[in-house]
């Protein structure tokens, strides 16, 4: 019998394409023979390094797949391999014409439920309903169930750690230090804690332990290599190194601090722990990093603040909560730190 070939399509953003690593890793374990295309943003490559058999497909929305033609051109590019199923990890606009495409020509395609109704619930003003929802991996797992391809999560194994870059090694051979990633940095301002805050969060750890910056863009950039410059165990990794080298990173701290952001999903996938924090969105919306304990993520007050989650995303900050990230005490940072590293 021929060997089954999964085509799974997850544009953005880094997060969420960051999420369905441990799903892949479930169905190389569960099923051995298996192929896989992934149809995504070019720069997302190299979340998928360690993985064989596995062809990863870059799309071109600037080009030759913009607009409905050119997603009709990405569907004549796929369509040339008989897939076992389609994925739709996205579903959005651009998917649902692709689903279309695909389901007319045969092919058995199945789309991710987002769960959109339970979250607006959980995010809305009025008769709120505070409650956990499904997390986003289990509802990527559900896709492959429906495409007869069911995985349990009990057969995750994390890689091996790889080679730490080139460049940071005379660093880590003449530091005993414990390592910590912080990632003070997030898409939407209702996702970060304010920076004087976390400054603060930086000059305490760093006294005894090596910090490593994490961010992206000229003006992160900036900010950061003013922190490097101010602390002497702080490095900021901004434009030095690639993704591919901040993923081999990664899997050599001790610790990392993010934002609800992709930082805390790529470090969690390397089997590092992780501390989140959480502004206007919530775990209970199912974004958690993989494999973390709700312990392991700080959040706001909702007595003090009932209207978190606010959004999904972060993007939107009720009337009297543009302050509300501050109340979460650099202190309580601090101590929920070095807890997990003694952990």
């Amino acid at each position: 019998m021929k060997d089954p070939h999964l085509l799974l399509i997850r544009f953005s953003a880094l997060g969420d394409v960051a999420m369905t690593v441990p799903v892949i890793r479930c169905l190389y374990k569960t099923y051995p023979g298996l192929k896989i295309t992934f149809v995504s943003r070019p720069y997302v490559s190299p979340l998928f390094q360690e993985f064989k058999n596995f062809n990863f497909y870059p799309t071109d929305f600037n080009g030759r797949h913009k607009g409905i033609k050119g997603l009709w051109t990405l569907f004549q590019e796929l369509k040339t391999t008989s897939f076992s199923g389609v994925a739709d990890l996205h579903c959005v606009l651009r998917t649902h014409l692709l689903y279309l495409f695909f389901l007319l020509y045969g092919y058995k395609v199945k789309s991710v439920n987002k769960g959109r109704l339970e979250k607006k619930a959980l995010i809305r003003i009025k008769n709120k309903k505070f409650q956990p929802l499904t997390p986003t991996i289990y509802r990527y797992a559900d896709v492959f169930r429906k495409l007869g391809f069911p995985i349990s999560f009990d057969q995750h194994d994390f890689p091996e750690k790889r080679d730490l870059p080139i460049s940071l090694l005379p660093l880590y051979q003449r530091s005993e230090k414990k390592w910590i990633g912080i990632a003070p940095y997030a898409a939407h301002s209702g996702k970060k804690y304010p920076l004087d805050l976390m400054q603060q969060v930086i000059n305490f750890l760093q006294k005894d332990h090596q910090i490593f910056l994490f961010g992206a863009g000229e003006k992160e950039k900036d900010r950061l290599d003013v922190w490097e410059k101010a602390y002497a165990n702080v490095y900021s990794i901004v434009g030095k190194i690639g993704l591919k080298e901040q993923l081999d990173l990664m899997a050599h701290l001790d610790l990392m601090i993010s934002m609800d952001s992709a930082n805390g999903h790529m470090a969690a996938n390397t089997g590092v722990r992780v501390l989140t924090l959480w502004g206007m969105t919530h775990p209970f919306c199912g974004f958690s990093p993989f494999n973390q304990p709700l312990d392991y993520a700080l959040t706001l007050d909702r007595s003090q603040y009932p209207l978190i989650p606010t959004s999904v995303y972060g993007n939107r900050i009720p009337h009297g909560y543009k302050d509300a990230f501050r109340s979460m005490d650099p202190k309580t940072v601090i101590e929920k730190a070095l807890e997990l590293l003694e952990r």
